[in-house]
């Protein structure tokens, strides 16, 4: 019977053994670099993209600012908010502005799209 318990004991004590030490749980993900993204120009049988179509680099004062800010900036174009690693809707409106945000919620890129 002791037998039992010890080695459900010894099996338990190698399995936290296997547990990330406190090193890997501390380390942080890198944090982009705020900037804009260039404008897109392609040809041929895909959609033209105009240069800041939706005049998101009047809202470059928002880069760094965390989300809560964009309802107030006044936008009438359409918008829509890319959460870090989200998913981005496909199709292509070159009037929408796009606020992408880093894992902490703050803006780093805003651009067409």
């Amino acid at each position: 019977m002791i037998t039992k318990y010890a080695l459900l004991a010894l099996a338990a004590l190698s399995l936290t053994a296997c547990g990330p030490t406190p090193q890997e749980e501390t380390a942080a993900e890198p944090v982009p670099v705020p900037h804009l993204t260039q404008p897109v120009f392609q040809t041929g049988v895909l959609e033209n993209r105009s240069p800041d179509t939706c005049h998101a680099a009047q809202y470059a004062s928002a880069l760094g600012q965390p989300a809560t800010i964009i309802p107030t900036l006044g936008i009438a174009d359409p918008v829509n908010v890319i959460e870090w690693r989200g998913i981005e809707p496909q199709e292509y409106n070159s009037h929408r502005v796009v606020f992408r945000l880093d894992p902490k919620g703050n803006i780093f890129n805003i651009d067409c799209g």
